[in-house]
């Protein structure tokens, strides 16, 4: 199938459920789908788990949406930083609730849904306050933990460069999560600099298939040739 251009953000992201469960990429605000998150602002969608690398920076794009009210959870690696601070107040007064999941565990729990992995275990945080409850395993003489994969409803992500069939093109360390998450929700949606024809990208440069693929959002199009 492949992926429709969309001429606005809000087209994007419509018909996100309350309840769902959206992955945004960013690490900080490098590759952060700001104007994803800003519509889905608008939309209105309540009562969200939000799947991303921290939890938001100062009081734009993803500290925007956390200053709703409307995320219940959020699932990162690094939650706090200088300029964290709504999500810091939300945290306090016990308004959003927080899982906790270290970076190299949070890319392969989201690889592994895309992979159609059911679980899988990892030596990461053994012996740590985030092993709590979770199933212990000793292979070959090292202890591991088993962790499950974490789907989306929704993936909010930002590309360089797409073209119609919806192929990827990322811009160096902007790529961060973006590929991974864009295998683990059942829709897609990506904010890109622009649009090309296709058969414009060399398909050695092309790191996101158009199959994972659903909504594209250009900044400009260029014109078909």
């Amino acid at each position: 199938m492949t992926a429709r251009i969309h001429d606005g953000y809000d087209e994007a992201v419509a018909g996100t459920a309350d309840g769902s469960t959206v992955l945004v990429g960013g690490f900080g605000m490098a590759g952060m789908p700001v104007e994803l998150v800003d519509a889905l602002i608008r939309q209105g969608a309540g009562d969200l788990t939000i799947v991303s690398n921290n939890a938001g920076n100062g009081d734009t794009g993803l500290a925007a949406l956390l200053a709703t009210g409307r995320v219940r959870k959020i699932i990162c690696s690094f939650p706090r930083q200088a300029d964290s601070w709504v999500f810091d107040d939300l945290y306090r007064t016990g308004r959003i609730e927080l899982e906790l999941v270290p970076q190299g565990n949070l890319a392969e729990r989201m690889r592994a849904a895309g992979a159609g992995i059911g679980a899988f275990y990892s030596p990461t945080s053994v012996g740590t306050p985030l092993a709590e409850g979770k199933e212990v395993r000793e292979i070959d003489g090292r202890t591991y933990l088993l962790e499950y994969p974490i789907r989306g409803d929704l993936a909010l992500i930002k590309a360089h460069v797409a073209d119609r069939m919806g192929n990827l093109v990322y811009r160096k360390t902007a790529r961060n999560f973006g590929p991974v998450m864009a295998t683990a929700a059942r829709t897609v949606a990506v904010q890109v600099d622009r649009v090309v024809d296709a058969g414009a990208l060399d398909p050695e440069s092309v790191v996101t298939p158009g199959v994972y693929v659903d909504r594209i959002v250009p900044a400009t199009q260029e014109a078909a040739a």
